[in-house]
This record gives C-alpha cells, sequence and structure tokens, in this order.
C-alpha cells in the first residue's frame, strides 16, 4: 500500500490511473472494490461512474469502513458498505441484488492508516501488542500464534510466507525466548529476531525483522488462503468484457494471481486437457509503478498490477 501524504488524512491509492483504465467506470455500472480501505479506489470509481454508478465496497476491518463511509458520504447510496472478506465476493454481489457486476478490483496486503497505528501490530517501528488482525473483532492475534505454534511449523511459515531464508534461526529463537515469557509486544518480537541473526544481516536494505512480520500477518489474515477463491469469484460474477484487476505488493500474492490467472485463460495445461478459457490476459507481464509514483508513495515501490477480461461463455449447441 502507498504512503500518505502529509496534506491528506487517507493514504493514496497505487497505480490508480491504470486501475481505472482497465476497469473504465461508466455511467450505471456497479464495481466491487474488494479491499475498501480507506476508499480511494471507490472515491475515483464514483466520480468516473456518475451521476448513478455504483460501488460495493468490502473490507474486513470495521474501522476502515466507517472511514470510507465518512470519506464518501457525498455519494450516498451509490456506496454500498459489507464487513466481510474477500473471498465471499461473488456472496456479497448476489446479496446486494446484482446478478454480474462491470468490474472488480482488489488492493492486497496492509494499509498505511493500518501500518501507521501503533496499536493495530502490524509495524516493529513502536512497541505495541502484538496482533496484527485486520478485523479486530475477530480471530487469533499474532501473539496467540507466536507463543503456540510449533518450531517447524514457525519454521515453515517465516520461509513460505516471508520468504526469509534464515527462517529455522528465527524460529528457534522465538521458541526458546517465549518459554522464557510469552511474546506479547511487537518490539520484543523484532528484538528476539535482531539478535537471532548475524551481524551482516542485520545492515541490509531492509530491517531484519520485515520478512518475519510479513509472514505472521499473512498467517493472522489467512491472506494467502483467502486470495485465490476471491479472485476467483470475481471471475464468476463479471459480465462478459468486464475487467478483474488486482494489485500485489510481494512476490507470493503476485505468483498466486499469476497462477490462478493463467487456469481461468487455459494457459499452462497439457495438449488437449486446457478447459475452456474464461478469461484473457490483459498485462501478460505485471505492470509496475513510475519512479514519479514512487517518489511521492515510497510504499508503493513493490506494486504489481495483473489485469484479465472475462469472455463470453462458448456457444451451446450447433446451428
Amino acid at each position: 500500500m502507498p504512503s500518505r501524504p502529509s496534506s491528506s488524512p487517507y493514504h493514496v491509492p497505487v497505480l490508480l490511473a491504470q486501475v481505472l483504465t482497465f476497469l473504465r467506470p461508466r455511467p450505471g455500472g456497479v464495481y466491487v472494490d474488494g479491499t475498501l480501505g480507506d476508499g480511494g479506489y471507490a472515491e475515483a470509481i464514483l466520480r468516473e461512474s456518475s451521476p448513478d454508478g455504483v460501488v460495493i465496497g468490502i473490507d474486513r476491518d470495521p474501522e476502515a469502513l466507517a472511514t470510507a463511509r465518512a470519506r464518501l458520504s457525498e455519494y450516498g447510496d451509490r456506496l454500498r458498505t459489507v464487513h466481510t472478506t474477500y473471498d465471499r465476493v461473488a456472496e456479497v454481489i448476489r446479496a446486494e441484488g446484482f446478478s454480474a457486476v462491470q468490474g472488480v478490483v482488489f488492493d492486497l496486503g496492509v494499509s498505511s492508516r493500518q501500518l501507521d497505528q501503533a496499536e493495530r501490530g502490524f509495524s516493529f517501528r513502536q512497541d505495541a501488542p502484538l496482533d496484527m488482525r485486520m478485523d479486530t473483532t475477530a480471530g487469533d492475534t499474532a501473539a496467540d500464534l507466536v507463543n503456540t505454534l510449533p518450531e517447524r511449523e514457525l519454521e515453515r511459515i517465516l520461509r513460505e510466507y516471508g520468504e526469509e531464508r534464515l527462517a529455522g534461526r528465527i524460529a528457534r529463537a522465538i521458541t526458546r525466548e517465549r518459554a522464557r515469557a510469552p511474546i506479547e509486544t511487537t518490539g520484543r518480537l523484532a528484538q528476539i529476531i535482531w539478535d537471532a541473526v548475524p551481524a551482516s544481516y542485520r545492515h541490509g536494505r531492509i530491517h531484519p525483522a520485515t520478512r518475519s512480520f510479513q509472514a505472521i500477518r499473512i498467517l493472522v489474515n489467512r491472506e494467502i488462503d483467502l486470495l485465490e477463491g476471491g479472485v476467483r469469484g470475481g471471475v464468476e460474477m463479471l459480465e462478459p468484457g468486464a475487467p478483474i484487476v488486482v494489485v500485489a505488493y510481494h512476490s507470493l500474492e503476485d505468483r498466486v494471481i499469476k497462477r490462478v490467472f493463467r487456469e481461468l485463460a487455459g494457459k499452462g495445461f497439457p495438449a488437449g486437457e486446457a478447459p475452456t478459457p474464461r478469461v484473457r490476459l490483459l498485462t501478460p507481464k505485471p505492470l509496475t509503478p513510475e519512479p514519479a509514483e514512487v517518489a511521492t508513495n515510497p510504499r508503493a515501490r513493490s506494486a504489481k498490477l495483473r489485469a484479465a477480461e472475462k469472455l463470453p461463455p462458448p456457444d451451446v449447441g450447433g446451428p
């Protein structure tokens, strides 16, 4: 997610112009923002689809929903907000009374606002309770999992979700230290990781705890588990010719999106075994932000955008 300029109380959506180019919002259209956040994409879609376009905004964070509703109050009931996870997108669209929509967008990961709120426990910049839940009303916290996962499972999570090459070393340190006292704050977890890695690892481009915090956050929020269902559900509810756009911020997310898009496009299967394509890929390679955008939104530097367009169903029967 992008950084938040000091002149604005909201984060700035990444690759906004490119998202709008693919979505092509128009009056009367119904669009889904599956990760509503502060409402940056939704605001632009509502503006472009005036006077009567509708945005269904989904978010698991009750605070994000409240922020977006307040920010976009001028649009009235053209914005419909739903508190749930984005893997339920097809269910949400039907519940809102629509059989198909004209576009779907997902902006993955944690928002700038969530990162900047120390009490949410996403960041180690300030010491805070080790929470990391996007929905603070449900589920295990990061502290719950860090203090109970078996060492080998913790190592797997750090390696798979964080792409952390020192996963074993860090998992051993966490297991050892939690036996002495429960790990309850971001500061203590970050210090344990710092102490566990060699000195040469402490002076790289990123803090040595960055990948481990990412991995734990992904686990807490089941981000990878939900992603494929969100993409497939979104495609299911698109009208023919309508786009789905997904912006990812790390390679694990991007690999999932690439795989699902290719499967839906009928690519990568053995000869004669490919299913009927359901989408056409609009981005053979992911789009990334221009240097000027990264300069104003540093957290956008790792963003990758992929888009696809739903194909019409194949003809049934002959003449």
